[in-house]
Order: structure tokens, then sequence, then C-alpha cells
């Protein structure tokens, strides 16, 4: 019997994990590099963050997209036929990384790290007030998986937390909010900011000054989500004019950014170059396993994307 072929496209150092995990676990399943002929190029599953050009042309017979990450906004998804499933990664251990990220970073603002770090290095020493956290209102944007356990994570420190999404959702212990005619009322009450939305035409360029402006003066922001969703000169104003205290930024719109780009040498922002949450390999590798025998099955696959929504 002919198993079916999964053309995997990404890290080859990864891939080694990959085909170890499938030549383990899945027998019965058949992991081959990509190549642009072949049976990689005939596959029906493909495993990828950039995919080949013209995909649809490159893999005629593809009926399902397995991309590398949470994310899917760099996919030429408008090119695919309606047929061909799109899916995300959901990996409890990229979970776990990007709920850590956001901690370490909402405590940075909320104990003042951009600004010690600025006195250091002036070779000053200059105490601030503690504030409890219980007196630190947290505003997440974004409450999907990694939203979700974001917020409960940094509920449990005791900052009031609130979410903010398109679409209304529902979490104990958290205030929920939904829709444009909610946003300006959610900012109001948010002394951190933490963006974890997907990026989609509605979400670009969505922290511009008017955003900036609607939250209180010195409020701090977490961009962990995609450099598009910031407007960099609006961002920059806003820290400049000390409406933004401070800001923490694992994306940016062009990364690898320019080695002079402002915010680089800004003295309130941190940036990390994208490294907020990785998927692990055998854990990605066994989630398309379950995909593809679900799709043999003629089951739904597991977090494949809603395209009306582009997430």
């Amino acid at each position: 019997m002919t198993r079916p072929v999964i053309a995997y496209k990404s890290d080859p150092v990864r891939g080694a994990v990959w085909h170890d995990i499938f030549a383990r676990e899945a027998p019965d399943l058949r992991l081959v590099d990509w190549t642009p002929d072949g049976e990689a190029a005939a596959a029906p599953y493909l495993v990828a963050w950039t995919p080949p050009p013209d995909l649809a042309r490159a893999m005629p017979r593809l009926q399902a997209l397995f991309c590398i990450g949470a994310g899917i906004d760099h996919l030429p998804v408008h090119e695919l036929p309606q047929t061909v499933q799109v899916v995300r990664m959901v990996d409890p251990n990229l979970t776990a990384s990007m709920v850590e990220y956001v901690v370490m970073a909402v405590l940075a603002l909320h104990r003042d790290l951009p600004f010690y770090r600025t006195e250091q290095a002036a070779g000053r020493w200059t105490p601030r007030p503690v504030r409890p956290a219980t007196e630190r209102r947290i505003g997440l944007m974004g409450l999907g998986v990694l939203g979700q356990a974001a917020a409960r994570a940094l509920s449990g420190f005791g900052f009031p937390v609130r979410g903010w999404s398109a679409s209304p959702k529902s979490l104990d212990g958290i205030e929920t909010f939904a829709g444009d005619a909610t946003l300006s009322h959610f900012l109001s009450g948010t002394d951190i900011l933490i963006c974890l939305l997907p990026l989609t035409p509605a979400t670009r360029g969505l922290l511009n000054r008017d955003l900036f402006a609607r939250l209180p003066s010195g409020a701090g922001l977490v961009n962990a989500g995609r450099g598009g969703h910031a407007v960099e000169a609006d961002l920059l104003a806003a820290l400049d004019s000390g409406q933004l205290s401070g800001a923490i930024l694992d994306v940016l719109a062009t990364e690898p950014p320019p080695a002079d780009h402002p915010l680089l040498a800004h003295p309130r922002v941190v940036v990390t170059p994208h490294v907020a949450s990785a998927t692990q390999p055998a854990g990605a590798a066994r989630q398309v396993i379950q995909g593809v025998r679900a799709h043999l099955r003629g089951e739904p696959i597991a977090h494949a994307i809603d395209r009306s929504q582009g997430y």
C-alpha cells in the first residue's frame, strides 16, 4: 500500500527531528524533503514556513498546507484553491514560551527596567517607588490560545487583566471586550498594553497614534504579535512625548532591521529578535501526523484557519 507523502520545506537541522519522529511514530506516512520535482512536488501535504513560489502550480495536488508557526499572515493563502486547507501550528511548547516572554516583558515594564537600564548606563542611582501588581492594569489584545494562556499567567501575579478581541470571548476571571465599539473603553483602563493579535488587513497598523492617545499617559507597550501591527513613526512619537513610558518589542516592520533603526537605539525600548516563542520540532511533527491522519479519515484538521477571518 502506498504511503501518503508529506513534503517538508524548512530548516534541515530541525528536519532531522521531524524525520526521526515520523520514522518511529508514523511508519504509515512518508516524510520527504522538498524538491521542485518528483514525489515532494506531487505530495498532497506540505509543511513549511516559506512555501515554494507559485505554490498552486508547484504542488498541484496539494490538499493541506501546515505552517511551521502560529501565524499565517506571510503565507500566500489567497493564491491557493479553496479546497486546500491551511493549518497553523498550536504547540504546547510554543504557548509556554510565549507566556514566558509576555510575563517577562510585563514584569520588566511594571518594575521600570527600561528606566533603570538607562540610569545604569548614565551611572545614576535613582530608585523609584514600587507599585503593587494589583494597581497595574494589563490589557491584552488577542484572546486566542496564546492570549488566553498569557492572560491567565498574568492574572496569577495579581494584575487586573482585561482582554480585547475582534469577536466575543469569555475567560474566567478576565474582563473581556470585543469589537471596535469597545476598544476605547478597553484602552482607557490599560496601563500596559500587550499585542498578540493575528496580522490581518483589519489589524495592520492598529498600534498607531490614535490608539496610543487613548491609553492612559505613561502606559507601556509589549508587541509580540507582528511588526505590521505597529506604525513605527507613531510609536516613536508616543515614546518621545511620554504618552508611552516604554516598550518591549519582539517584532519590527523589517526583520532584521537596519543597524541605525531608531527603535534599536531608543532609551526606553527593548527589542528582541523575534524570539518570543518558537515551535519545537518534535511537538510540531506530532501535530502534523495527527492532522494528516485526521484528513485521511475524512475528519476536520485541528487548527485549520477560517479564510474569511484570515486566521
